[in-house]
């Protein structure tokens, strides 16, 4: 055997050597991989049903969200009855209510003023009276 025989040995048992050192991390990738898509199946596999009751959710917000704005309809609705009927009583009797306070304030304005007016008239008399009483009563 010579030199060179010897070297080449030596390097075809390297070379196996490294064979099985990269084999076995290859043969721990290839089982991750089968995990991995292990893991990916089960995954979809849940996904579907989870994504048919997140459809049917949002089918029965939506016929809420209908119901409510049927709701909020009626709501303007009924807002909008109610000013106008506001209005209504507002024109059919505010006016005969400002006649009526109208009048009424005239009514006491001119009961008070003749109450007044007499109560002067009837100070005025008396003053006269007290006047020709003390005058008599000097002479």
């Amino acid at each position: 055997m010579s030199a060179g025989e010897i070297a080449a040995l030596i390097a075809s048992g390297a070379f196996a050597l490294l064979v099985l050192l990269l084999a076995i991390p290859l043969l721990k990738l290839g089982r991750t991989l089968d995990e991995a898509t292990l893991a990916i199946r089960k995954t979809h596999d849940g996904v579907a049903p989870l994504l048919d009751d997140a459809q049917g959710t949002l089918g029965s917000v939506n016929l809420q969200l209908v119901q409510v704005e049927e709701i909020a309809k009626n709501v303007n609705s009924m807002t909008t009855n109610a000013a106008a009927l506001t209005s209504v009583v507002a024109s059919t009797l505010g006016s005969p209510l400002i006649k009526v306070a109208a009048f009424s304030y005239g009514v006491r304005k001119t009961v008070n003023e003749r109450r007044d007016a007499d109560a002067a008239k009837a100070a005025r008399a008396a003053r006269k009276g007290g006047r020709k009483r003390s005058g008599k009563a000097g002479s």
